[in-house]
């Protein structure tokens, strides 16, 4: 809660012109009935036109000034509702942007889109509700039952009766649909979970013909959503009958017992109309809240869930004091003696890589091979920081990367994911992605290096060829392509290839590789492959074996001292192409 106090602070101005506004109307809606009181004791039973008059003049004025507070008060309302929930909005998506893949996985992407819209969606609803309920529906309560015993207290027990009545009601009512709101908040997080696997796995549920299934698995995350929310709906739909019978009683009562007060001369009849319209002004502020009881625990639980992704601490620590590469950046990349073992994993598990030792130096290319599961681009997430090593060491330029600053960390390095992911737009946005000043020239450059020329000018629009969304509209060799090319237009000193060549045909394989050694020959490159082909002419091949290595060396070194390399070669190349490699 104090979280949320603190998103509201920057608004008091507005909260305090809201307050302002609605007790203006509040009491502008307490006078009224006073007044018709007065026109039936002073005006209409005496027979005086000029009070009915001057009376209905008053209240007519008062209803236009009530209209005017009103609107003034609901556009306040409206500025800081919206305001807030941008604001958490955005203060969601930035804390989720640095959060490592720990945070990630430990809330599931579902239902930070969850969070991120529809809990705060919910929290911005109750919120511009709330406002105008909690402090226009209090005045009116109390005011109400003062100006009503002002009137006449002889009545005074309906209304404490009619009182008592709908606040037991909202007690009941309030226990017993909390639980039911959490549960339902996670169980929209289910069905977008499972509805996001589903379009985004479509091909794969084609390909395998199990539509049945998919719609099963959603029918039983349907029927849970729909089971808890007609449960939460019928729950409230139960208070609307009731509150009309008590306010209908109350007017019973009120006009029962209030006749009777006026046949014995105990009352004037204007007062007994005035007490029952304070009577019924007091039952619809209560009815407000009541309202109020509905959305007020669902956004209770979607502003823990919101308050829980913005009080996560990521697991990754950042140097508050960061040191800078040297001027002379040369980008030799060391690891040493590095262990690791996932946030999340046991203590009796086994680390993922397990004392990893090596150097990939500046105009040679790093080839990291291995079975699946090995740890290959467990490599590349520590190198990057978005997992920190559990042992050892990683050095830049014999820089220890968690003492450097992470942007400066990121800037010194092109990377090439194993998904080639590509963002909706076009072809030149997202090569300029890695590098928005990016010259014509280094655009072309990479456009050249990653063999992408041939299919960007076969297309009518260039460069300015849509790409929809992920790259959809593109082959998987395509899009890897273009994501190479992306990296490349960053131009920085180190580029890591996470298998970033398997959807390429061999020609274009070799090609690019070539293009590679060739024109970026200063740089250091790592590159993570799955097929001996790839990598067979890489200055340094590292050999990993259930997250150790199991060696380290040239193609030709490697066939003659790793029995694992050796395993993999022969399941991949001929005899010739072992023995004679270029």
């Amino acid at each position: 809660m104090s979280e949320f106090l603190r998103y509201l602070k920057p608004y008091s101005g507005m909260i305090f012109g809201v307050v302002f506004f609605l007790a203006a109307e509040a009491i502008v809606a307490l006078m009224l009935p006073g007044l018709m009181a007065d026109i039936v004791n002073d005006g209409v039973l005496p027979g005086h036109l000029s009070v009915i008059w001057r009376n209905g003049a008053a209240m007519l004025g008062l209803t236009l000034l009530s209209m005017l507070v009103a609107l003034v008060a609901g556009f306040f309302t409206a500025r800081t509702a919206v305001g807030v929930s941008n604001d958490m909005r955005e203060a969601v998506y930035e804390k989720v942007l640095k959060f490592s893949d720990a945070e990630i996985n430990r809330f599931n992407t579902s239902s930070l889109i969850t969070r991120t819209t529809n809990d705060i969606m919910q929290v911005q609803n109750t919120l511009m509700m709330a406002i105008r309920q909690f402090i226009y529906a209090p005045i009116i309560a109390v005011g109400g039952v003062i100006r009503a015993l002002e009137r006449s207290t002889d009545l005074a027990w309906i209304v404490v009766a009619a009182t008592a009545v709908m606040l037991g009601l909202m007690g009941v009512l309030f226990f017993i649909a909390l639980p039911k709101y959490k549960a339902w908040q996670e169980l929209i997080d289910r069905i977008n979970l499972v509805s996001r696997e589903n379009l985004s796995g479509i091909l794969v549920v084609r390909a395998f013909s199990t539509q049945a299934f998919e719609k099963k698995r959603f029918e039983v995350a349907n029927q849970n959503l729909a089971s808890t929310e007609r449960f939460v709906n019928q729950t409230f739909a139960f208070m609307t009958p009731v509150i009309m019978l008590v306010l209908n009683a109350t007017t019973a009562l009120i006009v029962w017992v209030g006749a009777g007060q006026v046949s014995a001369f105990r009352a004037d009849i204007g007062d007994i109309f005035a007490f029952l319209q304070y009577g019924m002004l007091i039952i619809f502020a209560f009815l407000m809240i009541s309202v109020m009881f509905i959305f007020v625990p669902r956004a209770v639980v979607s502003m823990k869930r919101i308050d829980e992704v913005l009080q996560t601490e990521g697991s990754i620590i950042y140097n508050e004091n960061p040191v800078p590469f040297p001027e002379n950046f040369t980008g030799t990349v060391e690891f040493r003696d590095v262990s690791f073992k996932y946030p999340d994993a046991q203590e009796d598990d086994d680390d993922v890589l397990k004392n990893i030792s090596f150097t990939a130096r500046p105009g040679q290319t790093t080839a990291i091979i291995g079975a699946t599961g090995s740890g290959k681009s467990t490599i590349f997430k520590l190198i990057l920081r978005f997992f920190d090593v559990s042992g050892g060491g990683i050095f830049i330029d014999g820089l220890d990367i968690r003492d450097v600053h992470k942007e400066e960390l990121h800037h010194k390095i092109g990377y090439v994911a194993q998904k080639a992911s590509l963002f909706s737009g076009t072809i030149r946005s997202n090569l300029l992605y890695a590098d928005k000043d990016a010259t014509e020239e280094r655009v072309e450059r990479s456009v050249e290096i990653s063999q992408s020329r041939a299919f960007i000018d076969g297309k009518p629009e260039g460069y300015e060829s849509n790409v929809a969304q992920s790259g959809s509209n593109f082959s998987g060799g395509q899009r890897q392509r273009l994501s190479i090319a992306r990296a490349l237009v960053k131009d920085a000193p180190i580029h890591m290839f996470d298998d970033s060549f398997s959807a390429l045909d061999v020609k274009t394989d070799a090609l690019l590789r070539a293009a590679l050694k060739n024109k970026m020959g200063d740089k250091t490159t790592i590159v993570i492959a799955q097929r001996v082909s790839s990598i067979i002419d890489a200055d340094q091949i590292l050999v990993l074996d259930h997250g150790e290595i199991a060696g380290i060396g040239t193609h030709k070194d490697l066939m003659k001292t790793c029995e694992v390399y050796r395993e993999i070669a022969a399941s991949q190349l001929s005899e010739e192409e072992i023995h004679c490699p270029t």
